[in-house]
């Protein structure tokens, strides 16, 4: 079989990964399109295979690193009506209480990917609680697909809630110091955009290539914002412009970062649309901003 690299793929076929992603097109549909740019030793199954995601390779801390107490826990999220499952991860060996991080997944639930992400954020020096809002619906069912299929069913609204009510959790948590952000990809950099309009008093929010709220909801806005976009992602930076002048015009903390040449889901490291040096950079000043504002 051909090994293939990214550079082997035109720009095309991730952007019409990213439809199937967001649900605009079926499975079906998504198939049939590839197959167009499946040419000469390029077969459909290793396109496929190529640019699907590669759990198993790809996690950075390990679930038992011993530099961590990660596990799953429940909460209860009173507005949304029901129970919540999350990785509650907190680094061993700590002195005082620490900042908290909501880590909120993508439109496919808790996948490996995003625990990851919470496992590494704790190892950042804070306490992480990475939810699964398909828990009403059995939780992330171990494939994409099928969390993307689930997710389509819940409410997002009411998956708004679930993740507020993680932060009430983690903010309430004996561990942390009170001071709580929230970092999220895709669906959940539309969260944290909507958490930073609907908690006033939420430390600070890192949307990745996150959809924007509407002119009235981002006026609301209290706390500082990371904005994180891929330069190729023309589907999501659509919104920013009309974002930004709201931003601005209402004095509101902000800084965007448009890393060039990289597609929507740059960060995500199972995918060949994951860049690199796009999303280390990212990750530092990730990190640097919420040193900043829940740790002073």
């Amino acid at each position: 079989m051909v090994q293939l690299k990214k550079e082997d793929i035109s720009q095309e076929v991730f952007d019409l990964y990213d439809d199937y992603a967001h649900n605009k097109i079926t499975r079906k549909q998504f198939l049939e399109k590839l197959s167009l740019y499946a040419v000469g030793a390029i077969t459909l199954p290793a396109l496929l295979s190529f640019i699907s995601p590669n759990y198993i390779d790809s996690i950075i801390v390990p679930e038992d690193d011993p530099r961590l107490d990660s596990k799953m826990i429940t909460y209860n999220s009173p507005k949304g009506g029901k129970q919540i499952d999350g990785l509650l991860s907190i680094p061993k060996n700590i002195k005082g209480k620490l900042p908290g991080i909501v880590v909120v997944h993508e439109n496919r639930g808790l996948n490996p990917y995003i625990k990851d992400v919470g496992r590494i954020a704790a190892l950042e020096g804070f306490v992480s609680l990475a939810p699964d809002a398909l828990t009403p619906l059995g939780g992330y069912p171990g494939n994409d697909d099928e969390g993307r299929t689930l997710q389509r069913k819940r409410d997002r609204l009411e998956m708004l809630e679930d993740f507020i009510a993680a932060y009430n959790y983690i903010k309430n948590h004996k561990s942390c110091s009170g001071k709580v952000g929230v970092v999220g990809f895709c669906f959940g950099g539309w969260i944290s955009n909507m958490m930073a309009v609907q908690v006033p008093d939420l430390g600070a929010a890192v949307p990745y290539y996150g959809r924007q709220p509407n002119d009235e909801m981002a006026a609301q806005i209290k706390a500082p914002l990371l904005l994180q976009y891929g330069e190729l992602d023309k589907r999501v930076n659509a919104g920013w412009p009309a974002f930004e002048k709201v931003l601005k015009a209402n004095k509101i903390e902000h800084k965007a970062h448009f890393y060039p040449n990289v597609n929507h889901g740059f960060h995500n490291n199972t995918t060949p649309r994951y860049d690199k040096e796009a999303a280390e950079l990212s990750w530092k000043r990730t990190v640097a901003f919420f040193n900043k504002h829940l740790k002073s």
